[in-house]
């Protein structure tokens, strides 16, 4: 892990190294992405089987899965596993229920209302991750806001394996109501929801976390369709004071570390002492832990033990770092709920574990990253909803602001406009 010992100062410059190294690999993955989603557009589905046997090391005859194949997964899960699942997907859709936003008018002056529709989008696809493992609990994540909602027709790409795309990923499909499922990963599946290919129809957004290469193609395609944030590795900051305890935040560390060898994680504190004990339980976790080698790489090259000397320099410092997850393992962690500006999701507390939201209280964990929570929220139904605005003005309500309207026209240097309001009063156009 990395030390950074000093001032608010000394972070952010240290921290700032690192991004900059990481902006360098990032162009040389937008360079292969391009040539990828350039194919697709070309080539259609047979530039989607070529990548699935260059990429996955798999051939695929069919690229759409069969609605069949995902009702006998469902029926076939663990008892066990679907009780979970479906008791996530109940909590899921009582938390975004309540982001649900309605149509508005207003009366407030004689002669004129005003309004916004809200309207679901038409088709949206959903990307699912996959190979290192496989996320059930991203479908119900992805596709239970979109329901609620109202999207018409939701099309899910996962990526392929020679054994097929899970059952679990199959089965919560079932569970969320997906329409459509696709068997295709990568840059190369964004390219043909954004494109359309003879077998994928194009979306209108792509919604869903993924790799470095998912992550590039959607800011490329970007424009052609919508997107919900160009999400990055997993990420999770740690705000801990000295009555912290080490292992539950060595833990919660790791349970980040394993997602991806790319993956962040950064413990901000006022106590040296604490992180010092944090170094020492991570060495003792990781030693058992299944997918040590991905954690390992994660923890050794973009992980950082960072202690300042107050608990405002650590809120600080953690609001620029603004990160996807944020745990307050701190005494009367609400105390310090208002003071924090940016970060994807938070959890309060000491037995308030990231994986709780990851699974089961019902936020979502599509989250932004790489300090994009300045400016992207979590995803929500409003990410599945478009606005448009509504005006009427009755003929004495224009007359009582026509002269103003053209007045400010003519200000800009838009004679037409200003002509457009005047012409209906003018004696000879009535």
């Amino acid at each position: 892990m990395k030390w950074i010992i000093g001032t608010k100062e000394t972070v952010l410059d240290g921290l700032k190294q690192d991004s900059q190294t990481k902006q360098s690999a990032d162009q040389q993955i937008d360079q292969q992405v391009k040539v990828i989603i350039d194919q697709v557009a070309a080539r259609g589905d047979t530039a989607l089987k070529d990548y699935s046997r260059q990429f996955d090391q798999t051939i695929v005859t069919e690229l759409e899965v069969s609605k069949t194949a995902l009702k006998n997964a469902y029926q076939e899960l663990d008892t066990d596993v679907k009780k979970a699942l479906e008791r996530a997907k109940e909590n899921i859709i009582s938390y975004h229920k309540k982001q649900k936003q309605h149509d508005f008018m207003d009366t407030e002056k004689t002669g004129v209302f005003r309004g916004q529709l809200v309207r679901p989008l038409d088709r949206v696809g959903v990307y699912v991750p996959g190979g290192t493992a496989a996320y059930p609990s991203s479908v119900l994540m992805n596709v239970l806001p979109a329901k609620i909602a109202g999207v018409e027709e939701i099309i899910m790409v996962t990526p392929p394996s020679p054994d097929g795309v899970p059952a679990i990923i199959l089965a919560a499909a079932e569970i969320a109501g997906v329409d459509r499922v696709f068997q295709v990963g990568g840059a190369q599946a964004v390219a043909a929801l954004a494109y359309g290919t003879e077998t994928i129809p194009k979306v209108d957004k792509i919604v869903g976390p993924g790799n470095a290469y998912v992550a590039a193609a959607k800011k490329q395609v970007f424009g052609t369709v919508g997107i919900d944030m160009i999400a990055g590795p997993s990420e999770i900051g740690i705000l801990a004071d000295n009555q912290a305890n080490p292992a539950f935040i060595a833990a919660d560390l790791l349970s980040q570390a394993e997602h991806d060898s790319l993956a962040r994680t950064f413990l901000v504190t006022n106590c040296e002492q604490l992180a010092k004990s944090v170094e020492e339980e991570i060495a003792v976790q990781l030693a058992d832990l299944p997918r040590k080698a991905i954690a390992e790489q994660s923890i050794t090259a973009h992980s950082w033990l960072i202690v300042v000397t107050s608990v405002d320099e650590m809120i600080e410092v953690m609001n620029e770092i603004a990160p996807e997850h944020l745990e307050v393992q701190m005494t009367d962690p609400m105390q310090y709920l208002q003071k924090i500006k940016h970060a994807g999701s938070i959890f309060l507390g000491a037995y308030t574990s990231e994986p709780v939201g990851d699974y089961l209280s019902g936020t979502n964990h599509v989250l932004p990253t790489s300090g994009t929570a300045r400016f992207y929220s979590p995803l929500g139904v409003y990410d599945f909803v478009k606005y448009s605005q509504v005006s009427y003005y009755t003929k004495d309500a224009l007359a009582e602001v026509k002269d103003d309207i053209a007045l400010l026209a003519r200000k800009e240097g838009l004679e037409a406009h200003a002509r457009a309001v005047e012409y209906r009063f003018k004696e000879e156009n009535k």
